[in-house]
């Protein structure tokens, strides 16, 4: 039967009591509860005093049990155990992964990791096993198409009862998990960076084009507004933008017939590819046709994955991905190893700027008019 409330602090206050110190995975457990729920009842509890909270057990008052807990309070790092959940690792994420353990095993603490591999509440379920374990903190990039959920989706991100912090997602005002500290790359300023190094080599009509995922918005939004900023000529967007692609084959055909398009049409000497990996293979695919480059168009592509091992070397904006690991990682542990009577540690938002490594394929410019 169900306990009610009351009885799970009951019981959670005898059990404490009994021990000394207890891990809040072991109480929910012995509850038959879920950790979030034994998080809140442990939350209310020690608001009214009648326990201690240290990073994922719980205490009785004046038992000086801390070193049974694992850590004492405002302590270093040491035996925290810390959760994430990535996408993938297999593109982008295996160097946030690499930032974040890089820290977290700099500060004594272990990092274990779940893949959601971009599959519908895989995220949320990867997450949950990792708070059932026994976690501290959650270090989570969920699977949000746009890279930020679509009206109150996600809001289990802002539930689990333990200090999260997001990598490379944000979320909207008014969104529970807006107040979350957060660490992601500027893609908008990569996609600007890229279109002002061009517009530098005297190129006017700039396109772009980009393969659905979580950066594509972002993307978009930093291109227009170089455009719009440095006075460049518009160029038709990609019809991929609105009607998305049936599959890989449709996503390459049709970005393939849109870049000749406004190459052909348009008059366009220049283009930023996302990814550098779709590069590879659009390229070419465009000198087959007879464009070279970078004599008839000039290339950047995005994220820098392989850019850089082309047969002509690609010019990339390349995210700071190693650094978004290791800064949310620092967040999380900055909240984790906080003393408990000390002042709290104002939420952080954190916009890492992409860095634009030139290499072959930009040339050296056109002839300004």
């Amino acid at each position: 039967m169900r306990l009610h409330v009351d009885q799970r602090h009951e019981r959670v206050l005898e059990l404490v009591r009994e021990r000394g110190s207890v891990r809040v995975a072991e109480l929910a457990q012995a509850l038959g509860v879920s950790p979030v729920t034994l998080r809140r009842d442990v939350e209310a509890l020690a608001a009214q005093g009648r326990v201690q909270r240290m990073h994922g057990a719980v205490i009785w008052p004046g038992s000086g049990t801390e070193a049974a807990a694992g850590r004492a309070p405002g302590a270093d790092a040491e035996s925290l155990v810390i959760g994430l959940v990535v996408p993938t690792n297999n593109y982008y994420y295996p160097e946030v992964v690499r930032g974040a353990r890089e820290v977290v095993e700099a500060h004594g603490a272990k990092l274990t990791i779940g893949i959601s591999n971009y599959l519908p509440g895989e995220d949320v379920q990867q997450a949950e096993r990792l708070v059932a374990a026994g976690v501290d903190g959650l270090l989570l990039t969920p699977t949000w198409d746009e890279g930020a959920p679509d009206g109150m989706e996600g809001s289990w991100v802002a539930e689990f009862g333990v200090p999260t912090v997001l990598m490379e997602r944000w979320a909207p005002h008014g969104h529970p998990a807006a107040a979350l500290d957060r660490a992601r790359s500027d893609h908008a300023h990569g996609a600007a960076e890229a279109v002002r190094h061009l517009a530098s080599l005297g190129h006017r009509r700039i396109g772009l084009a980009v393969q659905v995922s979580p950066t594509a918005r972002h993307l978009r939004f930093g291109y227009a507004a170089a455009v719009d900023a440095l006075g460049l000529e518009r160029v038709p967007a990609s019809p991929l933008d609105a009607d998305p692609p049936a599959g890989e084959g449709d996503r390459f055909d049709r970005t393939f017939a849109y870049l000749c398009e406004i190459i052909e049409k348009h008059g366009v000497t220049a283009v930023v590819l996302h990814s550098d990996a779709d590069a590879l293979v659009l390229i070419p695919r465009l000198q087959a046709r007879g464009i070279r480059v970078p004599e008839d168009l000039a290339v950047v592509a995005y994220d820098d994955e392989v850019a850089g091992l082309a047969d002509q070397p690609l010019t990339a904006v390349a995210p700071a991905k190693r650094q978004v690991g290791a800064r949310a990682a620092a967040l999380l542990l900055a909240r984790l190893t906080v003393a408990p009577d000390a002042v709290p540690t104002h939420g952080q938002h954190l916009d890492l700027l992409p860095e634009l490594r030139i290499r072959a394929s930009c040339g050296t410019g056109i002839a300004r008019p």
